[in-house]
């Protein structure tokens, strides 16, 4: 997966903490891309910048708050001066707070959809008129399982992650012309700081009945379809929602021991 002699320019929301920085890492030291870190983060996303710079790649720190949509642009446009434009935009940024359909605050239903979706619009509408002029561009949207299938609890983050997908197919059609590829990624349960935060013990284990491979995603996994999107071997697969997720949204009634002989 080569991404040319060009270093290319990847701008990667949510890059200073789970799967975001490990794109980000990978990304840099594997394939050469100069990297925008971008997060509301400040000291997190310096470090990532840091340990990238030190590691012999290139990267840069760019804090941003993406529930601000009116400031959104503009800031985009000062905080991408370094390297110039991006080729490459990975929209892994997202909040999951949960509460019943029936009692989701409005703020909640608002924040969510400012972070998950109109973000990664925001950021996707940034980069084109540059991936356009040079004929070349990958987008990646980290969307979600809860986007293809509903969860308890999942009002505001499942919507928001089916809204991702759905806008991600309507990009992929209209910019598919100007060479542009725009897919989305869905993780199963991955272990991520927001994920340990989100999940109790019970929330785990019920997992492990419900995955195939009886465990939880690592980062470094979905990151690697993220690179795979990314790079020139995907040149025509566009408007895709590939699931990593170790067989969940596979499954139907998992019945672990359905084939086991009783005891004699």
């Amino acid at each position: 997966m080569n991404l040319q002699q060009t270093p290319r320019v990847a701008l990667i929301t949510g890059a200073a903490s789970g799967i975001g920085r490990c794109v980000a890492e990978k990304m840099a030291l594997t394939l050469g891309a100069r990297i925008y870190v971008v997060d509301r983060n400040a000291d997190a996303a310096a470090a990532v910048a840091d340990a990238i710079n030190a590691a012999g790649g290139h990267a840069k720190a760019c804090v941003v708050d993406l529930a601000d949509s009116a400031g959104l642009p503009d800031a985009l446009h000062a905080l991408t001066a370094a390297f110039g434009p991006p080729d490459i935009v990975v929209n892994s940024a997202g909040v999951a707070d949960m509460a019943p359909a029936g009692e989701c605050p409005p703020a909640q239903w608002q924040k969510t959809m400012a972070i998950n979706v109109t973000a990664p619009m925001l950021a996707m509408q940034f980069a084109l008129p540059h991936m356009r002029k040079t004929g070349w561009g990958r987008i990646v949207n980290i969307a979600s399982t809860s986007g293809l299938r509903a969860g308890t609890g999942r009002m505001a983050y499942g919507t928001s992650k089916a809204a991702l997908i759905a806008m991600t197919k309507q990009f992929a059609i209209e910019e598919a012309q100007w060479g542009i590829t725009v897919n989305a990624i869905a993780p199963g349960p991955v272990d991520t700081p927001m994920v340990q935060a989100l999940h109790s013990d019970s929330t785990r284990a019920r997992y492990a009945t419900l995955v195939p491979m009886r465990r939880y995603g690592k980062p470094d996994e979905i990151a690697s379809g993220v690179l795979y999107l990314a790079s020139d071997d995907a040149s025509y697969v566009t408007g895709q929602t590939l699931a990593i997720d170790g067989g969940f949204t596979a499954a139907g009634v998992l019945v672990p021991d359905l084939f086991d002989k009783p005891a004699a």
